[in-house]
């Protein structure tokens, strides 16, 4: 067994899956006919929705539709992924082109590497085998919805992504009033499906941040 494959858990009976779920599309600048993980990423994302769909709704018995899907975007976000896959240490196995810079925090290829990992573990070990991994990634299923209080411009958006069909805050600048070293920003920000809402800062991002808190606040 891999050291990569020892801290996922699992064993593949075909390694080339494994290889190119860790094979990002980068490595085409060098060579142009390898096969990357993005086909692997599309399935591996449904996996991943299906299994935290799965377990949120048995650790959430009493919730109703609406706070499940909350829980499951945010287990399916691609920050939580990233982290998931910087605890196991993902990073070193995954395949980049030649003189790329080292991975920030929370990069995206980490998040779409465990995807394309999950998808490649479901087509070669089958359900029971992607449900042991997807556990073993270790998500924060248990994280109060309420985390996001300090962020209302991220939450916001879990809320509108979590709409049948998904929806995306749109932020509008109406006005920009006073001097440049003091401005006075209002905004408004619209979600179809949830309302909207206005506000008004000392900065762009102030008044967004504002705005966003109040339209939360209006839908309780």
């Amino acid at each position: 067994m891999t050291e990569i494959e020892e801290k996922i858990g699992y064993r593949f009976r075909d390694p080339k899956l494994l290889d190119r779920a860790l094979t990002t599309p980068s490595c085409r600048m060098s060579d142009p006919h390898v096969a990357d993980n993005q086909r692997l990423e599309f399935l591996g994302d449904a996996v991943v929705g299906l299994l935290a769909a799965d377990a949120v709704f048995a650790a959430y018995p009493d919730e109703q539709e609406g706070r499940l899907t909350v829980r499951r975007t945010h287990l399916v976000s691609g920050a939580v992924l990233a982290e998931a896959g910087e605890r196991i240490g993902l990073g070193k196995f995954i395949k980049r082109n030649t003189g790329a810079h080292e991975l920030p925090p929370r990069a995206k290829v980490l998040a779409d590497a465990v995807e394309a990992i999950m998808g490649a573990v479901w087509l070669d070990g089958g359900l029971a085998a992607a449900q042991e991994v997807f556990s073993r990634l270790g998500l924060p299923i248990d994280v109060p919805l309420n985390e996001w209080a300090a962020n209302p411009k991220g939450y916001l958006q879990v809320r509108a992504q979590a709409l049948k069909p998904p929806s995306r805050p749109a932020y509008e600048t109406l006005n920009v009033e006073g001097p440049p070293h003091a401005p006075v920003v209002t905004v408004r920000v619209t979600v179809p499906g949830l309302g909207e809402a206005v506000a008004t800062a000392g900065s762009k991002t102030a008044a967004e941040t504002a705005a966003a808190s109040a339209l939360l606040t209006s839908l309780g």
